[in-house]
């Protein structure tokens, strides 16, 4: 079945992404802000390359630390689905913005019985949701589940991102609690015309949807948010314009700095609400989700950080439910 309840109920089926990069040919600077500056400046110097053919020994790296992450969601009994590779024709498709195979969780994304194709503000990553879909062939149509698409958005004629119209909707902005769900918007990802795309879509079934603003420099809200459990997240507060949304203030806070965030020091994955998945880099949490009863395994994913994601951004559930 598709159901997903909440960021942190026992995680049962997930699609983990595979590596694949390919650099555009030209690159607006805005788009990499997120990134460390040794991050940006390999982007412009490999413009029009793929990953994999320039950095071989990387390549084999990162799609070790995508396996070593698979055998610890394999380890606590998690059916685990990967997308295809790209054929050579997407690829091809692909070469002037780039292409790009590399973090699912923004493609799509499950709210309850509802699958959800996003809809993204990279020209790179406008096509990644075609290697998802023979897995939507395999396990969402047989379903009793609702599966739908976003908008395709507007062509854009003004130079900044922030000003394209849209819709845009991605997968790490939009975060499950029950009913209500909490979608970031910081001008590099979904707008809020997306949002209230997404408010229309899901109101008929009960879910309340709200907007966080964020600092220009997240990308997503999964970046600066994460909710670990009942009453428990890691949260860099300084990334949120107008605060906390108020039915989270009063839960128990792990606070990260803006540096710590960009390093995507939030962006951990919880299995289920008593183990939770995080970089060794970021053990210094992972001592206090300790203090908590939380049970912490450690994956080295540093290629993967320097993308710009980490282990939620590189998966996405189908079935997370009590």
């Amino acid at each position: 079945m598709v159901f997903v309840e909440n960021e942190f109920a026992p995680l049962q089926k997930v699609v983990l992404t595979v590596s694949e990069f390919g650099f555009p040919k030209a690159i607006r600077s805005e788009e990499l802000r997120f990134l460390p500056d040794s991050d940006r400046e390999s982007n412009n110097v490999n413009l029009g390359k793929d990953f994999a053919e320039v950095y071989p020994e990387q390549q084999q790296a990162w799609e070790l630390e995508r396996t070593n992450f698979a055998a610890v969601l394999e380890k606590y009994k998690v059916e685990v689905l990967r997308p295809r590779h790209l054929t050579a024709l997407e690829k091809e498709l692909g070469a002037e913005d780039g292409y790009a195979n590399f973090f699912v969780r923004d493609p799509f994304f499950t709210v309850g019985n509802t699958v959800i194709e996003g809809s993204l503000r990279f020209l790179q990553r406008r096509n990644e949701i075609l290697p998802i879909r023979d897995i939507f062939e395999a396990h969402v149509y047989p379903e009793d589940c609702l599966y739908v698409a976003a908008p395709r958005p507007a062509v854009h004629d003004h130079a900044d991102l922030a000003d394209w119209h849209g819709p845009f909707i991605e997968g790490g902005d939009v975060l499950v609690y029950g009913k209500q769900l909490f979608v970031g918007n910081s001008g590099l990802a979904s707008n809020s015309l997306g949002i209230r795309w997404l408010s229309k879509l899901l109101k008929p079934y009960g879910y309340q949807v709200e907007e966080v603003r964020l600092h220009p420099d997240i990308l997503h809200l999964d970046c600066a948010l994460g909710l670990i459990r009942e009453g428990l997240m890691v949260v860099c507060e300084d990334a949120f314009l107008d605060g906390l949304p108020e039915q989270l203030k009063q839960w128990d806070k792990i606070n990260v700095t803006l540096t710590e965030a960009g390093q995507l020091a939030t962006n951990g994955l919880p299995i289920n609400p008593d183990v939770y998945v995080t970089d060794p880099e970021f053990k210094h949490i992972g001592d206090k989700l300790s203090d908590y009863g939380i049970q912490v395994e450690y994956v080295d994913f540093k290629i993967s950080r320097s993308f710009g994601g980490s282990f939620r951004c590189s998966t996405q559930p189908l079935l997370r439910r009590l």
